[in-house]
């Protein structure tokens, strides 16, 4: 048994590095790929994603999962190898029902689709990109149909992203969570504005660019495994557990986009690089679900990023890079500010209270998408009229209307949103965890300590990579299973404070 387990694991590598290579070039082509070398990018990537599908699904690897089975039983559940059998017969009993021709076509499309988006947000041209959205939703409804037995057509699409988890549960979750964010927007909404115009000033691209190296190497991202680059839209790529890589984008006129874009995509790569060396090069080595990758970059950006003892220790140093602009603005204003509740137009850049809201409206239209219920070329009007029902402003423009996010432009449609709420709920319940075992982690943050926080993360979370489905992880971690409480009692004695209410 021995020697099929390591011939799984053989088998494996190969496929992992293959993965690598593909994600080596998406980064590539989300930073510094010229144009021109958009349709040879696009032929690429079909050819390794096909090519490492083709050898995932190879019969052989099947008969060595069936041979193992017994090998499996034998071990304890949470063992390394009982978990990498677990797991990969999990992934191969999925992706085995995918032709592989398939799986070719929808990277050659999105990676042109991505292209097509990167032009058409700056351009505000919603039609140029339409036919590439309607042939993803086409893609996406194909997708799914090759996972009969799922009650709705999104079912499958979020499995893969959030196993477990199904429109229905979402639906729940979402709706019970809704509840409980709108009145307190609207108690905030009937208080005094927060004065932000601190924020509404010039602050040089450089100066952010250094900024933003200072505070997620203080948090712990490690430079000697990674790298911050700039993309249209920041996201977090791994390549291996010893080189993972984020990006952001920086605006002059706004200091918390990039700022606080970079703490988060440093909480993803934390994770990434803490899992343990031994689980590399297998499907061990990934986060658990979107859901518990959002909460740890929804941890470090909003819990720990935006509370007072962070800036207790950092807001000095800001002030120091920014006298001009910060040097006469006292810490109490200054967070205030960025913790500011406003109904807005943009995901990224929305206070904690509102977030969730601009998630539940994504994951309302593309499941309305799939349904049919909504058509393409109607879902720019659509998108407007969900933000003026719910958040009371409209779009002016397209650019930051139905344009604003990559997902649906280089990804399929369906699943592709609910992992940051998730996220959002999992990190308060985490922390509260985290802070019952070391009350003191908030005053180490406000000397500038971040180790005792670490520790506890890479040994409850990061250390364990895929061995645990979320739902698993948050009952180990937690002691109990996934709820709101926390994170409705972290936002209501947050902001209650702040707004006095």
């Amino acid at each position: 048994m021995q020697r099929k387990s390591e011939e799984l694991k053989r088998r494996l590598f190969e496929i992992y590095d293959l993965q690598s290579v593909a994600e080596l070039l998406r980064w590539d082509q989300t930073t510094y790929m010229p144009p021109g070398g958009a349709a040879a990018r696009a032929r690429q990537m079909a050819m390794l994603e096909r090519m490492a599908h083709e050898k995932f699904v190879d019969p052989a690897v099947g008969r060595l999962l069936d041979d193992l089975r017994p090998y499996e039983e034998g071990l304890p559940y949470d063992s390394d190898e009982a978990s990498l059998i677990r797991v990969v017969r999990r992934d191969y009993d999925k992706m085995v029902l995918v032709p592989a021709a398939f799986v070719g076509e929808l990277e050659s499309h999105l990676a042109a689709s991505y292209e097509s988006w990167v032009r058409a947000r700056p351009a505000d041209d919603f039609a140029q990109v339409q036919p590439y959205l309607e042939k993803t939703l086409e893609y996406s409804r194909r997708l799914a149909g090759f996972f009969p037995g799922y009650e709705h057509i999104a079912d499958p699409l979020i499995d893969f992203r959030d196993p477990g988890m199904t429109v229905a549960t979402i639906r729940d979750l979402f709706g019970r969570l809704r509840e409980q964010l709108v009145p307190i927007v609207r108690a905030i909404a009937a208080r005094p504005a927060v004065d932000d115009s601190c924020l509404q000033q010039s602050f040089p691209d450089a100066a952010q660019w250094d900024l933003s190296l200072e505070v997620i190497r203080k948090l712990g991202y490690d430079f000697e495994r990674g790298r911050q680059d700039r993309t249209p839209h920041p996201f977090t790529t791994r390549f291996s557990i010893g080189d993972v890589r984020i990006t952001t984008r920086i605006r002059e006129d706004d200091l918390v986009e990039g700022l606080f874009g970079s703490i988060h995509e440093a909480g993803h790569a934390m994770y990434e690089q803490g899992i343990r060396p031994e689980l590399e090069g297998t499907p061990l080595a990934d986060g658990a679900s979107d859901g518990v990758h959002e909460s740890q970059s929804r941890l470090w950006e909003n819990i720990i990023g935006r509370s007072r003892p962070f800036w207790q220790f950092f807001y000095p140093r800001v002030q120091a890079v920014f006298p001009e602009q910060l040097g006469q603005v006292p810490l109490e204003a200054f967070c205030r500010a960025i913790n500011k509740v406003q109904p807005s137009l943009i995901r990224v850049a929305a206070d904690e209270v509102t977030y969730d809201l601009h998630v539940i409206i994504r994951f309302d239209l593309e499941v309305a998408l799939l349904e049919g219920r909504l058509a393409v070329c109607d879902l720019a009007e659509a998108w407007r009229e969900r933000y003026r029902q719910d958040l009371g402003v409209t779009p002016p423009d397209d650019r930051d209307g139905v344009l604003q996010d990559t997902h649906w432009y280089d990804g399929t449609i369906g699943g592709s949103f609910q992992g940051y709420t998730l996220g959002n709920i999992m990190a308060a319940q985490f922390y509260e965890t985290a802070l019952s075992a070391h009350p003191e982690i908030p005053a180490e943050i406000e000397q500038g300590e971040f180790d005792t926080l670490r520790r506890w993360l890479r040994g409850h979370i990061w250390q364990h990579g895929r061995k645990y489905t979320a739902s698993e992880l948050v009952e180990r971690v937690t002691g109990k299973p996934l709820t709101i409480e926390p994170y409705v009692a972290y936002l209501r004695g947050k902001y209650g404070e702040i707004y006095e209410l």
